[in-house]
């Protein structure tokens, strides 16, 4: 919604709230006028009448009213599709503009049960649901048996802000709850027991200041609306202040790291094979000199001993 007191050119407009498939009219003034037109937009920024002009061929929107100072529109058959800010224009220097926010409501379609598909023996079980669509917000469903209304009786769970409560720390424990009506009101106490003195209620909250092991214990919720009734099997949190050893935290990070150094080992394996492999059977070798021209064996180990002074003893000879 746009508007202004100390300019008399400043569009006014309303928010409107429509059902579908209603109709909706929206209106745009302003206190004087200069011979500017006034313009109506969409949610899309798309002109939808620009002073009496029709702007967008849409037959579910059609001029109202239409003066120096008014602007007035309706949308028929309004659909979801249609929710959003439309805004109205003044084209003066500099251009004024007002917004609208139109909320369209969805219509809940009639209620259908389902689950039902055979006679049920008595003592068995049988699940019925009931679904409605179309409706926005959403629609509120209500089981009747016969004439007599039926309430669902709340499920509450209680969730601690910490796995791992420790002796002299903070600790808090929530309760939230569902059912038909939801819970609007929460009771804790503490089974075979009586609260602790220190521990604070505030609402679904029950707050621990300081652990201590005075504190063990089961601690349950009930939840209710008007009346507090109990959640069937409400939960409860054994050992707020168990000093625990280990958890599914701490194995967790132990396999992981068992499972880092594993991955190592069959690196440095799969490394180590691989040099071995590649550098087996290298070996240095020299074979003797002078070996090639012995005319046996003895000559030969006596060359390869002496091969330079043998080399020099031939050399001599030719010489």
């Amino acid at each position: 919604m746009g508007g202004g007191d100390e300019d008399p050119l400043q569009p006014v407009t309303s928010d409107e709230t429509v059902s579908v498939g209603g109709t909706v009219t929206l209106t745009c003034r302003v206190a004087e006028s200069d011979s500017s037109s006034l313009q109506w937009s969409n949610t899309a920024q798309q002109t939808l009448y620009f002073g009496e002009k029709r702007a967008l061929r849409d037959n579910r929107i059609q001029l109202h009213h239409s003066t120096s100072t008014e602007l007035s529109i309706t949308i028929s058959d309004v659909q979801l599709s249609d929710e959003g800010e439309y805004t109205c224009s003044i084209f003066t220097m500099p251009v004024r503009t007002a917004r609208a926010t139109v909320t369209v409501l969805g219509v809940p379609g009639k209620p259908q049960i389902s689950g039902f598909e055979s006679a049920v023996p008595e003592g068995g079980k049988v699940t019925l649901t009931c679904t409605s669509t179309g409706s926005k917000p959403p629609a509120r469903l209500i089981w009747f048996h016969g004439d007599q209304q039926l309430e669902d009786s709340p499920i509450v769970e209680i969730q601690p802000d910490s796995n791992l409560p420790r002796e002299g720390e903070k600790f808090n424990l929530k309760c939230s709850g569902k059912g038909n009506p939801e819970p609007t009101s929460y009771i804790w106490e503490k089974k075979d027991g009586e609260l602790p003195s220190l521990a604070k209620v505030d609402g679904a909250s029950l707050h621990f200041e300081m652990l201590n092991k005075s504190d063990n214990g089961v601690y349950l919720c009930h939840g209710g609306g008007g009346g507090v009734r109990s959640g069937p099997g409400g939960p409860g949190v054994p050992d707020p202040t168990a000093m625990l050893t280990s958890s599914g935290v701490d194995h967790a990070v132990i396999g992981g790291v068992v499972a880092v150094i594993v991955f190592i080992l069959l690196c440095l394996l799969i490394v180590l094979g691989r040099y071995l492999i590649r550098h087996k059977g290298t070996y240095l070798t020299h074979e003797a000199k002078g070996s090639d021209d012995a005319p046996d064996a003895d000559t030969a180990i006596i060359n390869a001993e002496g091969g330079t002074s043998g080399a020099e003893d031939k050399k001599e000879y030719y010489i």
